[in-house]
């Protein structure tokens, strides 16, 4: 039977409860520090979001023994006040939304790695289109006004000697709303992530992928992976289980697309359909220690540049940065 996948209403503490000795009548010993209860006895909550963050996780979601408890959600709202209030451990989240979080919470999270690039692309009717100046004076479609599109969008007009002055963007609260503003007006473009470009192209006969904005500026970092600094103090071991599953997860993925698109249908993110011809388009990635600090730090700088607010009012400190020699 699926583990529980559905958005959590009420997650009681397990491990609280297992520090405590009151899960299952365990107790800890005299001498047994926290850290060294087994690993057996702990289940770690993780969140992820309904897209290629948790796409990137099927193959442990498969392989899961117990040791974890997944849940996958629509929007990175609904997995704040989770983290916040202690109920998630782990969880994948927008990059710039984690360096709020991180002021929002005093510094009390750190991001494990990078777990997804630029998945955002430029989609149109026009097969011409095939540089951001080809931009010029047509209407952009998009949603994430005041988040990661809307920055890496306003970047690579940037690097393209353009502002967003030059185009008309027009933002939608979800993505198939901006499908739908494609098929009303086919003179426009969108910007869409994966996989919801693969579902306009599969819905709208003759667009196209135009652009890749991760072409466009090599630093694009989408999706970063964070834990809580309490448990990842508490349970030093299980974060490195983690990270050592996930790197597994995201190499059998990107290797087993056609396997892992049944799964992921299996975990009702996108059609096997879908997933089949998404995933090359992921940019599923797990960039760890001082590789993904770099690039981290140069994405947050430019996104600081444009506006401050949207990373927290101010750059993160050292310690937001998990395994940095």
């Amino acid at each position: 039977m699926l583990k529980r996948l559905t958005k959590i209403i009420s997650v009681m503490c397990v491990m609280s409860f297992i520090l405590t000795g009151c899960a299952g009548g365990t107790e800890i010993q005299d001498g047994q520090t926290e850290t060294q209860i087994s690993r057996e006895e702990l289940t770690v909550h993780v969140a992820s979001l309904k897209g290629p963050t948790s796409i990137g996780l099927v193959k442990m979601m498969k392989d899961n023994d117990g040791s974890y408890e997944f849940g996958i959600y629509t929007a990175a709202d609904e997995i704040l006040p989770l983290v916040i209030n202690g109920e998630v451990d782990i969880a994948s989240i927008p990059a710039n939304v984690a360096a709020v979080l991180y002021q929002k919470m005093s510094g009390q999270i750190a991001v494990l790695d990078i777990n997804t690039l630029g998945v955002l692309y430029v989609v149109s009717y026009d097969e011409a289109l095939q540089s951001v100046s080809d931009l010029k004076g047509k209407t952009i479609y998009m949603t994430g006004k005041g988040t990661t599109p809307e920055y890496g969008f306003n970047q690579v007009l940037s690097l393209n000697g353009m502002s967003a002055d030059d185009v008309t963007i027009e933002f939608k609260s979800e993505a198939t709303e901006v499908i739908s503003a494609l098929q009303s007006d086919t003179a426009s473009a969108a910007v869409l992530p994966q996989p919801y470009v693969t579902v306009a192209m599969n819905r709208l006969e003759g667009l196209c992928i135009n652009i890749s904005l991760a072409d466009e500026w090599e630093d694009m970092v989408k999706g970063v992976t964070i834990v809580n600094r309490q448990f990842l103090e508490e349970q030093p071991d299980a974060v490195e289980a983690f990270l050592k599953a996930q790197r597994e997860s995201v190499d059998y993925v990107n290797a087993n697309v056609e396997e892992m698109a049944l799964a992921v249908e299996e975990y009702d993110i996108v059609t096997a359909e879908i997933a089949g011809q998404a995933i090359p388009y992921c940019n599923l990635v797990c960039i760890q220690g001082n590789e993904m600090k770099e690039m981290l730090e140069n994405y947050l700088q430019v996104l600081y540049e444009q506006d401050a607010s949207g990373i927290g009012g101010q750059l993160p400190e050292s310690d937001f940065y998990y395994g940095v020699e």
